[in-house]
């Protein structure tokens, strides 16, 4: 198997012998395992475009036929290989996927070999119970239209989802926990356990309700509550799987290729990762991560200050996390673990004939079940792509976002819309993807879902000029402190703010302006938004003031951006408006 990047070893000379509570009294029996890792796959059944270390030009990566080609290559060299994810392996998924409520997604992950995966905060888009319909099979979802439409017999996924922290709640009316928060896995003689946890903000970026009935706890707390049960069953090995992660700093010149990284490169206000890793039980002997959609292969010390790996591997399959495993079997403790992200490369394995046809067989099945749908074209833009934001950022103004707040604009001018806000999170790709850049600049309805594959519908609701300024308070307050997401705002509406300021003190209120008139703090302006935001999603709270709230329930956010692009395609360009300043 090809190797992208030297491996990041740590001996048990560096205190990995996790599992070891006894000085080893027998001779050692070493095993050694691979873990390969995925993370925030999105139900990316297709690749999609990244850019290698050190490139300017992208590739395509990623992609089942590819991720199963290394897969099947990891298998050869090493019998002992455990495939795991770190969450958010479904949902907000392209149109062959997400259309078919993720069902090829699993399958594929099934004829992949996937043994067990952190929950993610998107396996929570639908609710509990469709989560537990994914888990465990049946056609009983609460979207009969696409449920059921890629298997009349839908049979679930067939590796489990684990969760130490996620637990039900006194309104719920049960006890205990709706998931494992751990599996032993037992391969060539080893056992390995994987510990799992998801971000614990997952309530503030879900749909509320879907949640309602779950406590979301803390990561570090809910896995050391079960690391003794997990050494009290002698395995050889802890890994601990986690839907949280961080980011470098912009200094750093460490990419996912760094064997290493530093705890130091971390951005210290943007990456929960640290302050988690630094509480999990020395008995773990390395954390796969995930959520911000970063690659990274860093070294963070745990409680006693030993270094210990901290990886994640990009999204949407771009990047494998590979770990290697030597473990004592007699004395069930950690002898090394290394690590590297490994680059899967579609274009370089399209081209020698080495994806595995297995999984282009499913992918052909899921894009006959949406072609019809998906090919149909929207319009010609006035460039070959409008971007959503360099490496996917979220706490700046992009050119698609632009787009996307004016069309929520333009789409509800008859609920007398004067401003659009977007949330930059719910924008998932490019317009269109690197990888479908097509003649013409044309886009499809199938860009479109990429783009919008959440399903959420228009909202249109009042609030006074006070509670705007408050809203965009909550951009870098609160849970949105270590992720910030800057709210995509439409033509005529500007603003700017100084980030150095204290919370509730950032935005500068005489700089808000509606086509160019200054915004009262006791006038009413109606926001034009999605039923996401509305409901107070992404810890945007205070839309929860809104009077005046109209539902448009059958006007969703796809309908929204391609009637604007109908319309004003040819003009659009990837310029950003500058519409909001930082001081």
């Amino acid at each position: 198997m090809k190797r992208n990047a030297p491996l990041l070893l740590l001996t048990a000379a560096l205190g990995l012998s996790a599992c070891a509570t006894t000085p080893t009294t027998l001779a050692p029996k070493p095993v050694n395992v691979t873990v390969l890792g995925l993370n925030d796959f999105h139900g990316n059944l297709a690749p999609t475009a990244f850019t290698k270390a050190g490139a300017t030009t992208s590739i395509k990566a990623g992609g089942i036929e590819a991720i199963s080609a290394e897969l099947n290559d990891a298998r050869k060299s090493n019998p002992n290989t455990i495939f795991v994810g770190g969450g958010d392996l479904i949902g907000a998924s392209p149109i062959n996927s997400g259309l078919l409520r993720d069902e090829p997604a699993v399958y594929a992950l099934n004829k992949m070999g996937m043994s067990v995966s952190a929950l993610g905060n998107h396996e929570f888009d639908q609710g509990l119970t469709e989560l537990f319909r994914m888990q465990n099979g049946g056609c009983d979802s609460n979207d009969k239209s696409k449920a059921c439409k890629f298997d009349p017999n839908y049979k679930g996924a067939t590796f489990k989802w684990i969760g130490a922290n996620v637990k039900y709640n006194a309104a719920s009316g049960k006890t205990g926990t709706p998931f494992a928060p751990y599996s032993i896995q037992e391969i060539g003689g080893a056992k390995i356990a994987f510990v799992g946890a998801v971000t614990k903000t997952t309530p503030g970026i879900v749909s509320p309700e879907g949640v309602a009935m779950l406590d979301f706890t803390d990561e570090a707390d809910a896995v050391n509550a079960v690391i003794p049960e997990i050494k009290a069953k002698k395995v050889d090995a802890i890994i601990m799987l986690i839907h949280e992660g961080g980011e470098l700093n912009a200094t750093s010149t460490a990419n996912y290729s760094t064997v290493g990284c530093s705890v130091n490169e971390f951005n210290a206000t943007q990456s929960p990762i640290v302050s988690i890793a630094k509480r999990v039980d020395p008995a773990v002997s390395a954390i796969i991560s995930g959520h911000t959609h970063k690659g990274y292969n860093c070294l963070i010390p745990d409680p006693t200050g030993k270094d210990r790996i901290v990886i994640e591997g990009d999204f949407y399959g771009h990047l494998l996390q590979h770990l290697e495993l030597k473990v004592d079997v007699a004395n069930h403790a950690v002898m090394s673990v290394s690590a590297a992200n490994l680059v899967v490369d579609y274009t370089a394995r399209e081209a020698a004939g080495t994806l595995d046809f297995n999984m282009t067989q499913l992918l052909t099945t899921a894009n006959a079940k949406t072609d019809a749908i998906s090919n149909v074209t929207i319009a010609n833009l006035g460039s070959p792509q409008i971007q959503r934001g360099i490496n996917n950022v979220r706490n700046t103004e992009s050119a698609l976002g632009d787009v996307i707040a004016d069309a929520l604009l333009a789409g509800t001018q008859a609920q007398g819309a004067q401003i659009g806000l977007m949330n930059p999170g719910g924008i998932r790709a490019d317009l269109p993807d690197t990888t479908r850049i097509k003649a013409g600049n044309a886009v499809n309805f199938g860009d479109v879902f990429a783009v919008h594959p959440f399903g959420n519908t228009t909202t249109v609701l009042s609030l006074t000029g006070q509670q705007l300024k408050d809203l965009l308070e909550q951009q870098w307050s609160g849970a949105n402190a270590t992720a910030i997401k800057l709210l995509q705002v439409s033509g005529g509406f500007t603003y700017s703010y100084t980030l150095a300021n204290a919370d509730g003190n950032r935005v500068d209120f005489a700089s808000m302006k509606l086509n160019g008139t200054p915004i009262s703090a006791t006038a009413t302006y109606r926001i034009a938004t999605n039923n996401f935001l509305a409901a107070g999603g992404d810890n945007f709270t205070i839309f929860k003031q809104g009077t005046n709230v109209v539902q448009l329930a059958n006007l969703a956010d796809t309908d929204i951006l391609s009637n604007y692009l109908k319309t004003n395609g040819a003009s659009l360009t990837n310029t950003v408006k500058g519409r909001i300043t930082a001081k």
